[in-house]
């Protein structure tokens, strides 16, 4: 009889390889605990409200009282998270998980006459104020963002409904989540020899992975269509999520969705239209890509399951210590202090909640906040593509790290703009590490390959997934429906331009149900672009390090320091890399280039 790999539950997994939710609070009852705590001290928020204008002293309370009432929130909305993200179908987590989303809707209820408040004083007062009153000192940055967005800040009542509106508007995101996390049924895959393996978030970045061809068909099959038989639903959720964009986009007067969601980062829509027109231009690189590994595979044609085939029959197992080794020495010119904190981290403190569950939600990400360790999430399998992940998501982290000790709570978070750079920043040295110290030629492939998996996911998979997020938004201000047909004939038609004709067979349904596979990241409201740019300003940065230049390393963690405190292309321009012009996305192009020339030479021409 055929053998079946499956998931352990949640409880199986060994407590070293999960995360420390006991570090945030030591038990439910202390959460419970603060829950309440926090609940019956919201309304003192209101002892402010109409007061602001009285003098410095009284603003610096409120910041103060505002902060530190955030501050709280966060840390309960992380404890609920890690129990909620390990197992989703754990109802007390999801319940968890719920009561915070509604005491942030509550909190940002509660604080919403403040922005409208502060104009009211005028910035001339708050400026000279801020110069007055030592405690004020801080917020001068936060006061000219405000200035510069002032005419998207509402009167005191309609922020409070914006901020009470946000509560019910991530449950079409949760919904899409939940279905794909804990409801989809995936249909196991078999191999060429008939043995059974399990298909589900966990697992299938693996059987992308495997030589077996039959294997990789029928795990890709599997997902996909798990997914179309959810097509209605989740495109209804989709659609939701998008109009809610619209409508807070015009809530704030702002002409469109993409010029609110640049706006509020003071990024210009050039830099997302330019990123577009050179991903479009670079194209060739791709297909010439996909037809040396269509030959180096021996196929006439590649289907989209073959895009993870490894061309390398004896494939690296990676343990996770030697990933944590592997990644240290790949960011040693970062210096000791960087390396020791992330093995802390990586061991120690148990950041890292390492391998697949039942119920785990899929993908890999960074969480926490100023006060909380900046946790990791990942479904490790022991290779190549895990060790990357593993270095990319601990860039994140180590962003978090260094911003929050270093911000006061007002500069604590960093845009989703930067976020991208420190993540792929890291992968880009780890990367040039291994290929510098192995010179196996296997090995090599391998981690060529790894390196264009991860390309293709932020400069090809990424870029076209921001061509149907501004098609969808441009629909919907138009006034036009969204369907599950149309979404998915967008999907396949983008995806049709952009593997070319001839190397790639598509399947057109399972392709186009690609993007109700991203239950989150297009519900970020044009987030998904970011991932392009922050590899472009990842491995211009990169260079500048393993180049050796003077005073590079310390303008990179001066950067990951800035939080905040800084606009976004301002903070990347203090670490070298100017991305309102479209070069260093031409120069990563070189790069991604220059990688497939590489491999070429390792694979054969066929």
């Amino acid at each position: 009889m055929a053998q079946t790999a499956t998931l352990p539950k949640r409880g199986e997994i060994t407590i070293e390889h999960t995360w420390d939710a006991a570090s945030v609070f030591p038990s439910d009852e202390a959460w419970e605990a603060e829950m309440a705590a926090l609940a019956g001290e919201l309304a003192g928020l209101d002892h402010f409200r109409g007061r602001l204008a009285e003098g410095p002293q009284t603003l610096a309370e409120w910041f103060a009282t505002v902060e530190g009432l955030t501050a709280r929130v966060g840390k309960c909305d992380v404890y609920a998270s890690l129990f909620h993200n390990a197992d989703t179908a754990d109802q007390d987590a999801a319940a968890k998980n719920d009561r915070v989303m509604g005491l942030w809707a509550r909190t940002l209820a509660a604080a919403a006459f403040a922005e409208p408040e502060l104009l009211a004083i005028g910035f001339d007062t708050l400026r000279r104020w801020a110069a007055e009153e030592p405690r004020l000192t801080v917020y001068r940055h936060y006061f000219d963002q405000l200035e510069r967005r002032q005419a998207h800040v509402r009167s005191a009542e309609v922020e409070e409904l914006l901020g009470q509106v946000a509560d019910p508007f991530f449950g079409a995101s949760a919904t899409h989540g939940i279905l794909a996390d804990a409801d989809l049924t995936f249909r196991p895959a078999r191999t060429a020899t008939g043995a059974e393996r399990e298909v589900a978030q966990g697992t299938i970045d693996a059987l992308l992975l495997e030589p077996d061809r039959e294997l990789r068909r029928a795990a890709w099959e599997s997902y996909a269509d798990a997914h179309l038989a959810h097509k209605n639903t989740m495109a209804n959720c989709l659609a939701t999520g998008v109009k809610q964009n619209v409508f807070n986009a015009r809530a704030r007067r702002y002409p469109t969705a993409l010029e609110a969601a640049l706006g509020a980062n003071t990024i210009p829509v050039a830099v997302f239209h330019n990123l577009i027109a050179t991903f479009r231009r670079h194209l060739p690189t791709w297909h010439r890509y996909w037809d040396i590994r269509r030959r180096a595979l021996g196929l006439e044609r590649m289907a989209p399951y073959d895009i993870w085939a490894p061309l390398t029959p004896r494939k690296p197992r990676v343990p996770y210590d030697q990933a944590v080794e592997w990644t240290l020495a790949g960011l040693a010119p970062l210096g000791e202090d960087y390396l020791a904190t992330a093995r802390r981290g990586l061991t120690a403190e148990r950041w890292v909640d390492r391998y697949p569950n039942v119920g785990k939600r899929a993908g890999a990400f960074s969480t926490g906040v100023q006060g909380t360790f900046p946790f990791i999430l990942m479904n490790g399998t022991d290779d190549l593509e895990s060790m990357s992940t593993l270095a990319h998501e601990l860039g994140h982290s180590m962003h978090s790290l260094y911003t929050w000790r270093t911000q006061p709570p007002v500069y604590a978070d960093y845009s989703i703009f930067v976020a991208e750079v420190a993540s792929n920043f890291n992968q880009a040295l780890v990367r040039a590490h291994l290929l510098a110290t192995n010179p196996d030629p296997n090995f090599q492939i391998a981690l060529l390959e790894e390196a264009m998996s991860n390309f293709h996911r932020y400069f090809f998979l990424m870029p076209t997934l921001a061509r149907f997020e501004l098609e969808l938004h441009e629909r919907v201000e138009r006034g036009e429906p969204l369907t599950a047909a149309a979404m998915m004939a967008l999907m396949t038609d983008l995806f049709r331009e952009a593997y070319g004709d001839g190397a790639v067979e598509i399947d057109a349904d399972r392709v186009g149900i690609t993007w109700a596979q991203f239950p989150t990241h297009l519900y970020a409201n044009f987030y998904v672009y970011q991932y392009a740019t922050g590899l472009s300003g990842a491995h211009a940065l990169a260079e500048r390090v393993l180049a050796g230049e003077p005073g590079a390393r310390d303008d990179y963690l001066a950067f990951l320091s800035a939080g905040g405190s800084l606009y976004p292309l301002d903070a990347l321009k203090l670490a070298g890399v100017d991305l309102t012009t479209p070069e260093p996305v031409e120069r990563t192009f070189g790069v991604l280039a220059g990688m497939v020339d590489r491999l070429e030479g390792l694979v054969g021409r066929g």
